[in-house]
């Protein structure tokens, strides 16, 4: 004797296999299970991509960053020599030696009006400036870095508008030097600015610049903004004279550093 398998009836009153009905929810079921857990790991997987699962960290690292004035030693965010290799014009190598530092300090005096306004929605926490020679003591460069109040939307907006209305090109917005008496540099005045670079961070809460000139105190007619002044061709004297070389490689590589410092300080355990 055989048994054929138990039947049920559907809406219709009709029989069906139960049996078969079961195998096929269960086919159904796993089918679902399977889908969803795709749809659940593409959306963590676009999450991830997005960025969005490291929010925590962006923003921790973002915080870091603006506490790098007064826990990271001067010495360490302007180094006594910063080695620029293939910073120079053609991809020669540059040293640059520190002959000053500027007292920590806020931003009073220390931008021309103009561009104080410009930088004024970002505010103000803290300037550190110095200033280097090259290995000739025939350039002069400060660096600086301006650690703002901002939050990151309040910097991405202003690297936004730094972008769109290319104010890092306009020589109404040069930032100013750091003379120091008794130095290479003790010359270098607003009229002395050759070529200059701004970086605003989004990353961070900084502003990063440099403006380099000529170290026996000549005054410049035509300033040129760093990216003009290395492009292949510029006849101009600060482009000859790799002036805008200067100015970018030195504020790369300092930049570099507040990049790091502020990777260093967010992996160290709390």
């Amino acid at each position: 004797m055989s048994f054929g398998e138990p039947e049920g009836y559907d809406e219709d009153a009709r029989p069906h296999p139960l049996g078969r009905r079961g195998r096929s929810q269960a086919v159904a079921a796993a089918v679902c299970l399977v889908l969803g857990a795709g749809l659940i790991g593409g959306a963590v997987t676009g999450s991830w991509l997005a960025g969005d699962s490291g929010g925590s960290g962006a923003r921790s690292g973002f915080a870091a960053a603006g506490d790098l004035w007064r826990n990271v030693p001067v010495d360490q965010l302007f180094p006594p020599t910063v080695r620029g290799g293939g910073a120079g014009p053609g991809g020669a190598d540059r040293t640059w030696t520190r002959v000053a530092v500027a007292p920590d300090s806020g931003c009073e005096d220390a931008f021309d009006p103009l561009l104080r306004t410009v930088l004024d929605p970002v505010g103000c926490a803290r300037l550190l400036r110095a200033t280097y020679t090259d290995a000739t003591r025939s350039h002069v460069t400060t660096v600086g870095l301006l650690f703002t109040k901002a939050d990151a939307a309040g910097m991405a907006s202003l690297a936004r508008r730094f972008e769109t209305e290319r104010l890092d090109r306009r020589t109404d917005l040069m930032p100013l030097p750091y003379a120091a008496k008794d130095t290479a540099a003790a010359g270098f005045g607003a009229r002395q600015r050759a070529s200059w670079t701004i970086s605003v961070l989004t990353d961070a809460p900084v502003v990063v610049y440099a403006v380099s000139g000529w170290a026996d105190g000549r005054t410049v007619a035509d300033p040129q903004p760093a990216g003009e002044a290395m492009e292949s061709g510029t006849t101009t004297a600060p482009a000859q004279a790799g002036l805008g070389h200067e100015a970018r490689g030195l504020a790369d590589r300092v930049e570099r550093g507040v990049r790091g410092h502020a990777g260093t300080a967010t992996e160290r355990p709390s």
